[in-house]
């Protein structure tokens, strides 16, 4: 149903920050959750951010502190530096994009949501997309961010793009003008909202539409009704015969 660019991100659940389980000393958006992961066969979302010098690193927090302990910003820091820092006691560390993409090396399908800053992300879309230059596995990058959605449509027509979003029905025409604005071929959309006129009309059009953070077979049932694929977490998530609502 779904064209080929995009149709490998309806075809298995997403291990959200990769399959992390801290109380295994498995950290989130960490090596070991990203082999987890693999091992399962699972596709995987990861979080992006840029270093001072422009290298794009896997981490979600603005601020260090969470994850590794460390005061400040994760943009303040080096690529280099940031690779010194350890994640919650455990031997992974910070890695760049590039580290990540070997590891994976198209054995699944990789998500990678880029958090972006107001002002401050000038070549942060630029900075990806060079990185992923020659990479041959399935690969989408998505964001909140409406200027690195312009970016990617801008410097990176040929990326895989989602537009990951929340809220109700007042928000349905900001979410609607940007999915077309920017062209983008996927929407993630917030489980709790995903009953709103912007995910029913997606769901119904040739576009997949995944959800974030499902956490219980319960609410993944749920989500399989109304969505093309789950991102989840904390549980080992049980698909639906035939695949989910659409393949």
């Amino acid at each position: 149903m779904f064209s080929s660019k995009v149709g490998w991100i309806a075809q298995r659940p997403i291990a959200h920050r990769a399959y992390h389980d801290e109380a295994a000393g498995i950290i989130e958006n960490s090596r070991s959750a990203v082999i987890a992961a693999i091992d399962a066969g699972y596709n995987i979302e990861v979080d992006l951010q840029p270093s001072v010098d422009q290298v794009p690193m896997v981490f979600h927090d603005y601020t260090l502190e969470r994850v590794t302990g460390v005061q400040g910003e994760i943009r303040d820091h080096t690529a280099a530096q940031l690779q010194e820092f350890k994640l919650k006691n455990t031997d992974d560390s910070i890695w760049p994009l590039a580290e990540l993409l070997e590891v994976v090396s198209g054995k699944v399908g990789l998500v990678l949501e880029l958090k972006g800053r107001a002002g401050a992300d000038e070549g942060f879309i630029q900075s990806v997309a060079a990185a992923l230059e020659g990479y041959e596995g399935d690969v989408a990058i998505m964001s909140f961010n409406h200027w690195l959605l312009a970016d990617a449509n801008k410097f990176a027509p040929h990326l895989t793009l989602g537009q990951t979003a929340e809220g109700d029905d007042k928000l349905y025409s900001l979410h609607e003008e940007a999915r077309q604005a920017y062209n983008v071929d996927f929407v993630s959309y917030k489980f709790c909202d995903l009953d709103c006129r912007f995910v029913r009309e997606v769901a119904n059009s040739d576009m997949p539409v995944i959800c974030w953070t499902i956490k219980s077979q319960e609410d993944a049932d749920i989500a399989y009704s109304r969505t093309d694929q789950i991102t989840f977490e904390k549980f080992v998530p049980k698909v639906p015969h035939g695949q989910a609502r659409r393949t």
